[in-house]
C-alpha cells in the first residue's frame, strides 16, 4: 500500500511528527506551502480569522500526484480550534474519490472541526475516513 502523507507546518512541529511518520511507515511526504511566507502577526490576525470563517489563502501546487497512492494522510496544526487557510486550500487540489485521514496537532490537542471537514470534503467528491487529534 503506498501512503502520501501532505503536511502543513507553521512552527516546524507539525513537520516533525509529519517527517517521524513518514520514516515510520515508508510514506511520500509532501509539503504544503504558503504562496508567500506568512509572518506570525499574519497568522494571527488573519489567518486564525480566515481559519474560524473556513476560509483559504493561495497555497503553492503540491509536488505530488494524489490520485497515485492508496492511503493519504493529511498532518496539520489546529489553529483557533480549525485547520489554518492554507489547509482550506487544499480541498481544491483533491481529486474527487480521495478518502483522507486528518492528524491535527496543537498544545491541547484538541480540535473542533469534524463537520467542517466532512463538509468541505464531501463537497470536493472526497471523504474523511479518520480524524486525529495530536497533542505535541
Amino acid at each position: 500500500m503506498s501512503t502520501l502523507i501532505i503536511y502543513y507546518s507553521f512552527s516546524g512541529n507539525t513537520e516533525r511528527l509529519a517527517t517521524k511518520l513518514a520514516a515510520e511507515q515508508s510514506a511520500k511526504l509532501v509539503q504544503l506551502k504558503d504562496q508567500k511566507k506568512t509572518g506570525k502577526l499574519k497568522a494571527f490576525l488573519v489567518g486564525c480569522p480566515k481559519a474560524i470563517m473556513g476560509k483559504s489563502w493561495p497555497v503553492q501546487p503540491l509536488k505530488a500526484d494524489v490520485s497515485a497512492y492508496d492511503r493519504v494522510i493529511l498532518m496539520a496544526p489546529v489553529w483557533a480550534s480549525n485547520v489554518p487557510p492554507a489547509v482550506n486550500s487544499l480541498w481544491d487540489m483533491l481529486p474527487a474519490g480521495t478518502a483522507l485521514e486528518v492528524k491535527l496537532v496543537s498544545g491541547s490537542g484538541k480540535s473542533e472541526c469534524r463537520e467542517r471537514l466532512e463538509k468541505n470534503l464531501k463537497a470536493k467528491g472526497c471523504r474523511l475516513v479518520g480524524l486525529e487529534d495530536i497533542r505535541a
